[in-house]
């Protein structure tokens, strides 16, 4: 291992599920390793093992891929020391990047780099004291805030805060969590309070398998 290596879990081309850009083919780069352990991870395989790959393996391998749209995600990508330069290489390259935060790690090294889609975790994750709302601070119109909810206690919580946070230029995402809180249930919530956020699934969940990997 040396500085400039980054410890994978996979690295795999295929639909992005959620954000903005749901829809879209991708390339996806999932680091192994977190800082949390979230009730509902649907990634949990990633928070260990994984493998060393330098920044030239990394670049050599999704350049297989007729793709110019990547997203960094996890595990945690903000835990790997060098992100900054896969960062550079891969604007430099011409790639748009999208990472994929927990939001409880200072997001200022994606500015300009990155489209943050930045967690806010509801108390149904174990860790909303873990939430970083500094961040909230340094996120722009590209960005999006994204609110993984559970039951209706997560929903209350949510709607409170983001009644604190209205004024931040980022988009705000509610999404259910799979196979646990019915999707039309807060669709319905959302509609009753006239909350100006997008509703969204994790369409990958629909178009593959749920519990697959590399999808």
């Amino acid at each position: 291992m040396n500085k400039n290596s980054y410890k994978i879990c996979e690295i795999f081309y295929s639909i992005q599920g959620e954000s903005d850009h749901i829809g879209r083919p991708c390339i996806f780069i999932r680091f192994a390793g977190c800082n949390l352990n979230c009730a509902y991870c649907d990634t949990s395989y990633a928070q260990r093992g994984g493998h060393w790959l330098t920044l030239a393996d990394i670049l050599d391998h999704i350049a297989q891929y007729p793709c110019r749209l990547v997203e960094l995600t996890g595990g945690e990508p903000l835990l790997q020391n060098a992100l900054p330069l896969l960062l550079d290489a891969l604007t430099t390259k011409g790639y748009k990047v999208l990472v994929e935060t927990n939001g409880s790690i200072d997001i200022t090294p994606l500015k300009g780099k990155a489209v943050a889609i930045m967690d806010i975790k509801c108390p149904s994750s174990g860790h909303h004291q873990d939430n970083m709302l500094c961040n909230l601070l340094h996120l722009v119109k590209e960005d999006q805030v994204k609110f993984v909810i559970a039951n209706i206690d997560d929903y209350r919580w949510a709607k409170e805060l983001l009644s604190l946070i209205n004024n931040i230029p980022a988009k705000i995402i509610f999404s259910p969590v799979f196979s646990i809180l019915p999707p039309q249930q807060l669709c319905q919530w959302i509609l009753n309070d006239g909350l100006d956020v997008i509703f969204q699934l994790q369409i990958h969940k629909f178009i593959w398998e749920e519990d697959a990997r590399a999808r």
